[in-house]
Order: structure tokens, then C-alpha cells, then sequence
């Protein structure tokens, strides 16, 4: 036994000194990926912390970069300083015009939602909404920038925002329903979905109206510099969150209340895409209010 032990150490010292063995491979190394998040509101970034702990076991370590504003996140992108963004689809829709990003997934809800669309909110007896500029003559406006369910909303009614005799730019959807509460505002362009978890809270308020359309909600939106390999492992890794039992997933779909990813394309941003070219969105688009 000894012997043989010896001539298989020998044999094997002669082909490594050959250089035809190869060597073992070593795990492969995490990938970085810096996302982007919208944080209007003090923490909303760490609801995705889960999430990024979920992905770094998987071989994808996330820097999640929290951002103050759409404004600000939208220029962050467009600089380089992220790779993706979770992102609300009036700034997905503008990378998409720009030829910066492209949509990967998004989030559906525990209630199976994934879309949303802009609501008109103002206090009980305003005059019901109608989508005309004359409508907007003389009243105090406020909404969300490079939103869908705000700037952009107005934006896509022509005449409508020169109308307006007084316009404020929310930090967020939330925000801009208090500005109205509190009388700062005669009307706001909100986030449908905000509208219908925050109206309990505010009796005095009643929706107008709302857009015709529906729109991506928060989708994962890529920037094309970024290495297609890397990009589908981590859309393979999310879109198989749903099913994954693990406790890292169950506290990844916990931290963000979703059920899961679905596949995104730009063929889902059609209505958002639409109302962006509407609103006068280009190539050459400046990220400025």
C-alpha cells in the first residue's frame, strides 16, 4: 500500500511539472452592481437591503446608492454613478427615449399588481377633472418631477402647466397629497397606488380623475454600459425570487411586500412612452424641471 501510495504522489509531481493539470478552480468572484433608489422618504432605502443580501449570496454584490429625488436619481443615472434603478417609469421611460437603459423586471405586489396610473386629488367640491389646459387656469399645482402620475402628466396636456397659476414640485407623491391637504396647493398629480393607501388619512380630499393609462411600476432598469452577462444572471436570480423558499427570499419579498419579478420589456412602458412623447420628451431631454 505504501508503495502505491508512492507511485501515485510521483506520477502526480510529473504531470503538474508537465503543466497538464489544471488548477481548481476558485468560486467566482462577486460581482458589484450599484443600484440606484429613489429616496424621497428617510430609509426607504433599506427595505432593499434584504434584497441585496439575497443577491450577494448569490455571487452579486449590490451597493445600493439611495437618491433624494427623481430629479437627482435620473442624473445619477445618466452620468454613470449606477448600473440599474429601480425606478419610477416616467425616469425608466426617459432613459428608455434617451437610449441610456433598457427594462428588465418589476415587482408585482401581494395583491398581484404591478402597474399604476395618475390621479387628480383636490378638496371635496372641485369641479370634477377634465384634461384641457383651461382646466388648470388659475389654480395652484403640485406634483412630482419626471413623474408619470405628475410632471409629465400635465406636461402631456397641452397648454395645461402654463395655465396653471402656481406650480410646486413635490419631493414625493405623499408630500404633494399633504401639500394639498393643507391648502399649499388647489390640486395635486399623484400616484394612484400612494392615493389609495394614504386617502384614509385625509377625509377632506376626494380624486377628480385620473389618466386613461397604465404604467410599469418601479421596474429594474439596466444602463446599456452595463456587461450583458452580469445583467442576466441578476435578472435570472430576481425572476426566481417568487419560488424560492429560502429564508434570505422570504425576507427579501417581506422587506419589499412583493410577491415576486416579472419580465419587463419596453413594449410594457407603450402608454408611458406615449404620454412622455406627448409631454415633449427627447433624445436630448434636460433632467431640470
Amino acid at each position: 500500500m505504501q508503495n502505491l501510495k508512492k507511485l501515485v504522489r510521483i506520477a502526480l509531481l510529473a504531470i503538474l511539472a508537465a503543466g497538464t493539470v489544471a488548477a481548481v478552480p476558485l468560486p467566482a468572484r462577486a460581482e458589484t452592481f450599484r443600484i440606484a433608489i429613489m429616496q424621497a422618504e428617510k430609509g426607504a432605502a433599506d427595505r432593499f437591503a434584504p434584497l441585496a443580501q439575497y443577491l450577494d449570496k448569490r455571487g452579486i454584490q449590490v451597493q445600493l446608492v439611495p437618491t433624494r429625488s427623481y430629479t437627482d436619481a435620473a442624473l445619477m443615472f445618466a452620468e454613470g454613478k449606477a448600473d440599474g434603478m429601480f425606478s419610477g417609469s416616467g425616469v425608466a421611460a426617459t432613459m428608455i427615449i434617451k437610449g441610456l437603459a433598457y427594462p428588465v423586471v418589476r415587482p408585482v405586489d401581494r395583491q398581484g399588481i404591478s402597474t399604476y396610473w395618475a390621479v387628480v386629488v383636490a378638496p371635496k367640491g372641485a369641479p370634477a377633472f377634465v384634461p384641457e389646459a383651461s382646466y388648470f387656469k388659475g389654480k395652484r399645482v403640485v406634483f412630482c418631477a419626471l413623474a408619470s402620475a405628475g410632471e409629465f402628466f400635465i406636461r402631456s396636456i397641452p397648454g395645461a402647466l402654463e395655465a396653471a397659476r402656481e406650480v410646486t414640485i413635490a419631493p414625493s407623491h405623499g408630500a404633494a397629497i399633504e401639500a394639498v391637504a393643507k391648502g399649499q396647493a388647489d390640486l395635486g398629480i399623484v400616484k394612484n397606488r400612494v392615493w389609495d393607501n394614504l386617502k384614509g388619512r385625509y377625509p377632506g380630499l376626494v380624486e377628480l380623475g385620473s389618466d386613461a393609462g397604465q404604467n410599469p411600476n418601479n421596474t429594474l432598469i439596466i444602463s446599456k454600459k452595463t456587461d450583458p452577462a452580469v445583467v442576466k444572471r441578476l435578472t435570472g436570480i430576481l425572476l426566481g425570487l417568487q419560488g424560492d423558499a429560502s429564508e434570505e427570499a422570504q425576507a427579501a419579498r417581506n422587506g419589499l411586500d412583493i410577491l415576486g419579478y416579472i419580465i419587463t420589456s419596453s413594449n410594457d412602458f407603450q402608454h408611458t412612452l406615449g404620454l412622455l412623447h406627448s409631454a415633449g420628451v427627447d433624445e436630448n431631454f434636460d433632467f431640470h424641471f
